[in-house]
């Protein structure tokens, strides 16, 4: 079994209900795959949920083990920001989401490949389920 770090656009969707990303998630999750978060994450969520959403956005990410930012994270993406930032406009949450899936060598489920050109961190992708 492996772990995957989940993208905050992933958490969105989970929240907003989307069929597609639902059954994905369900999909590992039955394979005992381990879910996780950055608290990166968890800050980006938080600072877009609206009135309401406080409760269901709880219980959510207490299903999930939360991976903390330490130092060897913050010195991985601060190479990722020196390398992509220009060629790719990478940001720093990005940089630090993806430096976190390569310290935990978690795959990382992300809806917006794009933005993580590394190479050394393992995107998830539909056709990884067989």
């Amino acid at each position: 079994m492996s772990d995957f770090l989940l993208d905050t656009d992933v958490l969105i969707e989970v929240l907003r209900g989307n069929p597609g990303v639902l059954k994905s998630l369900e999909g590992l999750f039955g394979e005992g795959h381990v879910f996780l978060y950055s608290p990166v994450t968890r800050a980006e969520i938080f600072q877009g949920m609206r009135k309401g959403e406080e409760e269901k956005t709880n219980r959510l990410f207490q299903t999930m083990r939360c991976v903390p930012v330490d130092d060897e994270i913050g010195k991985i993406a601060g190479l990722y920001l020196r390398k992509f930032r220009k060629s790719h406009g990478l940001q720093l949450g990005d940089s630090l989401l993806a430096a976190t899936a390569r310290s935990t060598k978690a795959g990382f489920y992300t809806l917006n490949v794009r933005h993580y050109p590394m190479a050394d961190i393992r995107i998830w992708k539909e056709d990884y389920l067989s």
